[in-house]
């Protein structure tokens, strides 16, 4: 009988772009598990199982391994982000908000505050901490400051935790313009940037990006093979403008750097995609992950396929259908039809990842046909 290939051979075959019937089944179930275990509603057998327990009981693949205490929002895993003597971010919990003071070398300070959700298990910005044109002077001395280093021995960990569950990947921080938007000045404060101060602006940028590339050389040069840009582009807010304006130029410039270097790169776009997908080849990505389609997103699979070419969709299958008022038969015929579409570039997930009121037995449903079916090899056999 012919060995079944792994989950990590699967996901690389994906990407390698290998005609493959073997689709790997890679649902981020992170949150699901972080909450429920924070509210006590974790049922058994999952009472007593740490996350990486959790996937494999229910037979899917891992994507990102964050360790066992790290916040699954921190993109300071596999790289540390190193400030000089006395500068850097602090963070001071106070109830159910944080206080983030950025503090550049010459000791002048920015203030912002987060505010954690219900369970703790995620945040938000409630007060950005640039609030004029002032500030953008504090915060590009503390941007341009920044060292980089690879975390190998966090590497090695995850790669003895991982095993062959999954091919290691990660992300880091935001590229300089979506921090800007969706960290350090909001949206609002971002776009006023953009109209009334477009030459400071791009000055800003310019200084942002040239620092990152001792970052650029570490990704380049680091043993991790696939790398993510966490960006949470969003249509509503990253209109065709903005993005092809500072985002794409950003982006094919270090897609390019980390292709030559045997990378294997994708983008994390999980809100309105309607009016970017003219657009979504452009940048030169291997893939986009939690892209989400209709009923929950703004466009079709035929529309997203469309625009995507032979880009690999990572996820695919909309979080609402996990939730428990949708019937196993959409699930399953949804899932039938992604992989119809957009096989063998394919990895087939959740968009954006199951919500903690989400059924987690239809996780091992969706497990149960890709196993009857060979990762979508054109079986049309029912799950029992």
């Amino acid at each position: 009988m012919e060995k079944r290939p792994t989950f990590r051979e699967k996901v690389l075959a994906v990407f390698q772009g290998k005609n493959t019937n073997n689709i790997p089944w890679q649902p981020r179930l992170e949150h699901w598990f972080n909450v429920n275990r924070a509210r006590n509603q974790l049922v058994d057998p999952y009472q007593s199982m740490k996350l990486l327990d959790l996937y494999k009981n229910l037979n899917c693949s891992v994507r990102y391994y964050y360790g066992e205490a790290q916040d699954i929002s921190s993109p300071n895993t596999f790289i540390h982000f190193d400030y000089p003597p006395g500068a850097g971010v602090f963070e001071f919990q106070q109830g159910d908000d944080i206080k983030v003071i950025f503090r550049s070398a010459k000791g002048e300070e920015l203030i912002g505050k987060k505010r954690l959700g219900e369970w703790g298990c995620s945040w938000h910005y409630i007060e950005h901490p640039v609030k004029n044109i002032e500030d953008l002077r504090v915060l590009e001395d503390i941007v341009t400051s920044v060292s980089y280093r690879f975390d190998k021995d966090f590497y090695l960990e995850a790669k003895k935790a991982m095993g062959e569950w999954g091919e290691i990947q990660f992300y880091w921080e935001r590229s300089p313009f979506q921090r800007l938007f969706l960290q350090y000045a909001g949206i609002e404060n971002t776009i006023q940037l953009i109209y009334d101060y477009p030459s400071r602006l791009q000055e800003y940028l310019k200084k942002a990006e040239e620092a990152e590339d001792s970052l650029f050389e570490i990704l380049a040069s680091c043993p991790v093979k696939i790398l993510n840009f966490g960006e949470n582009i969003d249509g509503r807010f990253n209109s065709p403008r903005i993005f092809n304006q500072f985002l794409v130029p950003y982006y094919q410039k270090r897609v390019q750097q980390l292709h030559k270097s045997g990378k294997f790169c994708h983008i994390h776009m999980d809100g309105s995609l309607k009016p970017l997908l003219p657009y979504l080849r452009d940048s030169g990505f291997d893939g986009i992950e939690g892209a989400t389609p209709q009923p929950q997103g703004d466009v079709s699979l035929e529309e997203l396929k469309g625009a995507m070419g032979e880009m690999i969709l990572i996820d695919g299958i909309p979080m609402l259908l996990f939730l428990p008022e949708y019937p196993l038969e959409e699930l399953e015929s949804f899932t039938k039809k992604v992989l119809s579409l957009f096989s063998p570039r394919l990895i087939l997930g959740i968009s954006d990842e199951i919500s903690p009121q989400g059924d987690i037995e239809k996780v091992r449903f969706v497990s149960k046909f890709m196993e009857i079916n060979q990762g979508g090899g054109g079986s049309e056999k029912k799950i029992s």
